[in-house]
């Protein structure tokens, strides 16, 4: 039998709806049921408008209708279509209730065409209900939100998952990867051993992880910002957060990492610096070199991280250069993460600087040898941060010795400059003496070691020879006097002829004080003779002068 068509209803192109006179209906997918044009027209004002404007000259030629990006494509408009045709009446559950109200809405399906209760009050009646819903039908409502995401934000009714969601997270217990969730039936717990995550503790996963890394950006950006509102812990944030990341990143063929890790590090960003992994961190750092960041989201991970930087090791800081660069690490990016640190408020201590001087003394002696390295940049590292930062400069000396080394090539000047970055005044005796004899540095910088000796020990002289009363004198502590005895033992061998001449007379000065001590010897044992036999026993005298 021939079936009459007056209507034809082209739903986003994902289907084809044919309305006929007598009541029934068939889609290019097979669907059938029984309603008119003038049914449908009955509950939805929009269609009501749209049927009335139309005009049909040739009742051969059924109208033809296309909707494009109707919310909640084909699968809403048959719901739409069987509860026109049952007389406004529909089962309304968890699973349907987002998708119709918002189809509802878009239909306006209002009171104001039909007696009986319209679909958005139905929809909505079902929405009030949304605390007694499961947590998978949550999810699904989610879902539904979210592939309407334009019209579910902008009806509020996103909010409301969401919000029902996060009262499900924040009252459930996290305590215990067996514990059990208000709906245990209901809930999946996402703790096992089967991702590599789970071995990391900047990954560790709470039950609900791994079902909202379904959520696209701008989802899970509101959740996590209704999650920061509600209190939740910072910690739990961040891991969702690297969590979330790493499952997105994954695919190779991901066309959208670069957003995601742009929206991850925008919510990172104010959050507790103490909650967010530094480690975590620079694994988004290592994620992020394939992709072109903006200036402003780069300077907000550097930061992350340079406020934090005493708690890392040496490995996470060895990040290989951008491609066509020049050194074997990324130098540049070290630097400014160290000023990150240094500018880091009310946070950079004294203990945490030293830290941090002993982290980036390992860095230099790592990155020293490497022959592509410029010295500007090295000379950049040894005097990047204050001279408070380390008590001893002997490694910054043992990792200029590795540079120059590898860079034999410089001239005076360039070596000169690295040079800058030694305080000789803590440098050891050890130390002092290999500089001399190190024909790799400049005959300048030798002689200035040996100098900030002579003054270390002629101090120590003047010390010596001070009197702490009539009858005894300040002894000379074990250090000082292997300092004192390693002066007279310097050996003078070496090339250049100011310095041995600095050598020789720091010796001859050396001699000269000690004359002056045994002086004061005699002086102190006619004293003592002068005494009587009761007189107290003198104290007895530094042992450089015995």
């Amino acid at each position: 039998m021939k079936v009459d068509i007056d209507l034809e209803v082209d739903v986003n192109g994902e289907g084809i709806f044919h309305v006929n006179k007598i009541n029934s209906v068939s889609t290019a997918i097979n669907h059938s049921s029984g309603f008119s044009q003038e049914i449908l027209s009955s509950f939805s004002v929009r269609l009501n408008k749209l049927f009335s404007k139309a005009s049909v000259k040739s009742t051969a030629e059924p109208l033809k209708v296309i909707f494009h990006d109707l919310t909640g494509g084909e699968e809403a408009f048959e719901l739409v279509a069987r509860f026109c045709y049952n007389n406004g009446r529909i089962q309304i559950t968890p699973a349907n209730t987002c998708i119709l109200y918002c189809i509802a809405q878009s239909m306006e399906m209002t009171e104001e065409i039909s007696s009986s209760p319209s679909l958005i009050k139905q929809a909505e009646k079902s929405l009030e209900g949304m605390s007694y819903w499961s947590w998978p039908e949550i999810l699904t409502a989610l879902k539904q939100c979210q592939d309407s995401y334009s019209v579910s934000n902008t009806l509020g009714i996103l909010d409301r998952v969401l919000d029902s969601l996060v009262a499900r997270i924040t009252t459930a217990s996290d305590t215990s990867p067996s514990g059990s969730s208000p709906e245990a039936s209901g809930y999946r717990i996402s703790f096992d051993t089967k991702s590599s995550l789970s071995t990391k503790n900047s990954y560790q996963r709470a039950w609900w992880f791994e079902d909202l890394v379904i959520l696209n950006n701008e989802t899970m950006k509101k959740l996590v910002n209704k999650l920061v509102s509600q209190r939740v812990e910072h910690v739990t944030i961040s891991r969702y957060l690297f969590y979330y990341l790493k499952c997105k990143c994954s695919d190779p063929t991901s066309e959208h990492k670069r957003e995601v890790i742009e929206t991850v590090i925008d919510l990172l960003y104010p959050l507790n610096r103490y909650s967010v992994s530094c480690k975590a961190l620079f694994d988004v750092l290592r994620l992020s070199n394939s992709q072109s960041l903006s200036i402003c989201c780069r300077d907000r991970l550097e930061n992350m991280i340079g406020s934090q930087i005493d708690q890392v090791t040496l490995d996470s800081l060895l990040i290989s250069s951008p491609a066509r660069a020049d050194s074997l690490y990324d130098v540049n990016l070290f630097l400014r993460i160290l000023r990150h640190f240094l500018d880091s408020e009310g946070r950079t201590t004294f203990a945490r600087l030293k830290k941090v001087g002993a982290l980036l003394d390992l860095y230099m002696a790592e990155v020293a040898p490497d022959s592509c390295l410029k010295s500007s940049k090295f000379v950049a590292l040894a005097t990047a941060l204050p001279d408070v930062a380390r008590d001893s400069h002997d490694a910054v000396y043992r990792a200029i010795d590795m540079y120059l080394e590898v860079h034999n090539r410089l001239s005076e000047e360039e070596k000169l400059k690295i040079c800058s970055g030694i305080n000789y005044k803590k440098l050891s005796p050890e130390a002092c003496k290999h500089l001399a004899q190190n024909s790799k540095f400049p005959s300048r910088t030798a002689v200035r070691a040996l100098l900030y000796q002579q003054s270390k020990i002629k101090s120590l002289l003047q010390e010596s020879s001070c009197l702490k009363s009539m009858d005894g004198q300040r002894r000379v502590s074990s250090d000082e006097e292997q300092i004192v005895l390693y002066a007279k033992k310097l050996d003078p061998s070496v090339e250049n002829e100011k310095l041995k001449a600095h050598l020789q007379g720091m010796q001859w000065r050396v001699m000269e004080l000690e004359k002056a001590c045994r002086k004061m010897q005699n002086q102190m044992a006619k004293m003592m003779k002068n005494k009587t036999s009761n007189s107290v026993i003198s104290r007895s005298l530094p042992k450089l002068c015995s």
